[in-house]
């Protein structure tokens, strides 16, 4: 039998009314009561009106279903600042933005997302005292965390 988690990402990703929306991941906390967190994205961003739609839907879906017993909280909403990049579909909606990535082997680089593609991300990082751009191929399998840098410009 599939598990909720899963369940609840399904019945997440039949309601999103724009193609371009993706469910990130759906979190469930072991105490009660129960909050049900989806995280929902876009390749070009996501408005807090679809994220209400999306909930509505959601929910009226849930109650139907009868999928949980106990009373529950459900919170659909976007990857904040500090939310890591899950999805290879985030890399290519944030290219052009300033990332940090943490390596497997605890290294940690700082960079402007240049390319992603199904295997790995090109990182434009500056080197030396003149500060030369140089570009690093960092493979998916290598990167443990990536954040995108906020930028107030």
């Amino acid at each position: 039998m599939m598990d909720l988690n899963q369940k609840i990402k399904d019945i997440a990703g039949a309601n999103l009314a724009n193609p371009a929306h993706f469910i990130v991941g759906v979190f469930i906390s072991k105490h009660q009561p129960t909050t049900i967190s989806v995280i929902v994205d876009g390749d070009k961003g996501i408005t807090i009106d679809d994220c209400a739609i999306l909930s509505h839907k959601l929910s009226e879906e849930l109650e139907t279903m009868d999928l949980i017993k106990d009373a529950y909280r459900l919170e659909v909403s976007t990857p904040g600042l500090d939310h890591p990049l899950r999805l290879k579909r985030q890399y290519y909606a944030n290219l052009g933005r300033s990332i940090k990535v943490h390596l497997a082997n605890k290294t940690m680089l700082v960079g402007k997302l240049a390319e992603a593609d199904e295997d790995k991300i090109t990182l434009t990082i500056e080197e030396g005292k003149k500060k030369e751009l140089k570009n690093l191929e960092i493979l998916f399998t290598d990167i443990e965390k990536t954040i995108v840098i906020a930028s107030f410009k």
